[in-house]
């Protein structure tokens, strides 16, 4: 029953966002009563904290499992930009900001696992990166994993990119091709210029 109720909660959270979804919600989806998650969990966030730690698992074994494909740096990027795209077609644009505003506990989590995985991972991209020749010599590695990371977060703020006006993987998208760009050496732009096909991208990433 735990499982379900998480499974539950996660499909919730990301077709609603955190706030909307109320107890009462997650019972009904289950055709559950409201008592019987509470023999489980004492509130929502108790629900919340596990489903981020979860949501953060799946993402790491996806991750690892796309790191494992690419061949180098640049196709290790996009192939995250896939796996990202594939995230973001079932989430609220809200999510991230519920968490940050409403649920601190579950968001130092999300901090936790930005500070100790992501930012590492794209840190370690940019260093691979410029060993082989693909990125900048010249490039601040702590500024710019720092960067990449923000302009992901920046994309879920609706006070900044309103679901209204913007399409998340759009913003997404733009955000980081802008940054390929600015990081590429005349190498590595030659080389993004032989995969940039998005489509492509998509299926090379199945196909491996």
């Amino acid at each position: 029953m735990k499982e379900r109720i998480i499974k539950s909660a996660l499909n919730l959270f990301w077709r609603y966002g955190i706030k909307s979804v109320t107890m009462d919600d997650i019972a009904k989806d289950l055709g559950i009563s409201k008592r019987t998650i509470y023999q489980h969990y004492s509130d929502k966030e108790a629900i919340l904290a596990l489903v981020i730690q979860e949501e953060i698992k799946t993402q790491k074994n996806e991750m690892e499992k796309l790191d494992e494909q690419a061949s180098n740096p640049i196709e290790q990027m996009m192939y995250a930009s896939v796996q990202m795209r594939d995230t973001l077609s079932n989430m609220n644009p809200t999510l991230l900001y519920d968490l940050k505003k409403y649920y601190p506990a579950a968001w130092e989590l999300f901090q936790n696992y930005k500070h100790e995985y992501i930012i590492k991972s794209i840190h370690d991209n940019l260093i691979k990166g410029i060993e082989l020749g693909l990125y900048r010599p010249d490039i601040d590695v702590d500024v710019l994993s720092m960067l990449r990371v923000e302009q992901i977060v920046m994309a879920f703020d609706p006070t900044i990119f309103p679901a209204r006006k913007f399409n998340m993987m759009h913003t997404q998208m733009q955000f980081l091709l802008h940054f390929l760009r600015g990081v590429l050496s005349e190498k590595g732009f030659e080389y993004y210029n032989t995969i940039k096909d998005k489509s492509a991208i998509e299926i090379n990433t199945h196909e491996k």
